[in-house]
């Protein structure tokens, strides 16, 4: 049957969908005063409760306990009021996306990566882009010393990094994809003869450190080796061009990610598989109360078919 005019238009499951409605229920889930929320939507407080009566009819459960004295929200309220909150952000975003194209304005997503390695993320990234009209993404590359100051800073939407990520504000989605760890050396240097390398060699010489938050340093540089022996910590770098000179000296070397190979080839460097190394693994960073439904769709897009092979093109 078709709605009555100007009251709320349901789906096939007769759940309710009116834009006013979920308006309603997401501001008095904030003010949890019904006066308050009536005079913010400059409806009348009858037409409040009518709404939430309605949505609990329909959901078949009480969404808010009200007393004479306050109001507050039940759990079934808590988990809607989420859900329908991003139900709102991708409305909006939707609305603002189609004016954007009215407009012929073009929309921008600034996204970090953390490393060399875009021109493999370059396909996944140029279909992403295809399917959303008046939509550009810039890259910006991110120094590992300071992953996410340009993310929290606003500089940057998202920012590519490697797992883990274990900051309260930021959000991290899917894995995108996965590459070995390298040792970086010398080509004169004693571990540049062997085919391969193991985490028990990381005691016998010195290794640079300067990945920030220290989480990721332990999770790339062991303090001790799979014997227990200590790892002795040396010089501390910002950025991959600062590790050049000093692995050439042969005064440390460092674990790399495998697309150095790719980015970083010099004849005086070698690199070679550490064995017994986990793979870093690699994925969208965004901030939490920054979420997009582009930077989300981004974040899915970014799996399983986009995979950069880091030692392709080069060798070890």
């Amino acid at each position: 049957m078709k709605a009555a005019r100007g009251g709320p238009e349901q789906s096939a499951e007769g759940v309710l969908v009116d834009i006013q409605d979920i308006e309603v229920l997401l501001v008095l889930s904030e003010e949890l005063h019904f006066g308050r929320t009536a005079q913010r939507l400059h409806l009348s407080p009858a037409r409040v409760t009518q709404v939430v009566q309605r949505a609990e009819r329909e959901i078949g459960g009480a969404l808010f306990e009200r007393t004479s004295r306050r109001v507050t929200q039940t759990s079934l309220g808590v988990q809607l009021q989420s859900d329908l909150d991003r139900v709102r952000t991708d409305l909006r975003a939707s609305i603002e996306r189609a004016k954007r194209l009215a407009s012929g304005e073009v929309a921008t997503l600034r996204l970090g990566k953390v490393g060399w390695d875009v021109i493999e993320l370059k396909p996944a990234i140029d279909r992403f882009v295809s399917a959303r009209p008046g939509l550009e993404i810039k890259i910006r590359q991110i120094r590992f010393s300071d992953p996410f100051g340009a993310l929290r800073a606003g500089a940057i939407d998202a920012v590519l990094a490697w797992l883990p990520v274990l900051e309260p504000d930021l959000s991290v989605g899917p894995l995108a994809y996965t590459e070995p760890i390298l040792m970086a050396m010398a080509t004169d240097h004693p571990l540049a003869g062997r085919e391969s390398v193991t985490l028990e060699d990381f005691g016998d010489f010195t290794v640079m450190a300067g990945a920030r938050p220290d989480y990721w340093q332990d999770a790339i540089v062991p303090r001790r080796t799979p014997s227990g022996r200590p790892v002795t910590i040396g010089i501390n770098v910002a950025s991959f061009e600062e590790m050049l000179p000093i692995l050439s000296s042969g005064e440390a070397i460092s674990p790399v990610h495998a697309h150095a190979v790719r980015y970083a080839s010099r004849p005086d460097i070698t690199y070679r598989p550490i064995t017994d190394a986990p793979p870093a693994r690699w994925a969208l960073v965004w901030r939490t109360n920054a979420e997009t439904p582009t930077i989300r769709d981004l974040a899915e897009a970014l799996t399983p078919d986009t995979k950069p092979q880091g030692h392709r093109g080069g060798h070890w």
